[in-house]
C-alpha cells in the first residue's frame, strides 16, 4: 500500500491516471447526451429594474 505520490511505484500512477481518465470520459458522455428542454435564451421577456430609493431624514445612533 502506498501512503504517498512520491513514494508510489509506477503502477499506481497508472492507476490513477486510468481512473482519470475514465472519469473524464464518462462525464463528457454524460454531457454530451444530457437534454435541457424548455430553455429559452433569446426570447425571453426583459425585466427592468425600479428606480433607484432614496433615504432621508436622520440615521438612527446605533449604541
Amino acid at each position: 500500500m502506498n501512503h504517498s505520490m512520491y513514494g508510489a511505484d509506477r503502477g499506481t500512477h497508472l492507476k490513477i491516471v486510468a481512473v482519470g481518465l475514465l472519469c473524464a470520459v464518462l462525464l463528457a458522455v454524460a454531457g454530451k447526451f444530457a437534454y435541457v428542454s424548455d430553455l429559452d435564451l433569446g426570447t425571453a421577456p426583459l425585466v427592468k429594474a425600479s428606480p433607484s430609493t432614496t433615504i432621508s431624514g436622520q440615521l438612527p445612533a446605533i449604541r
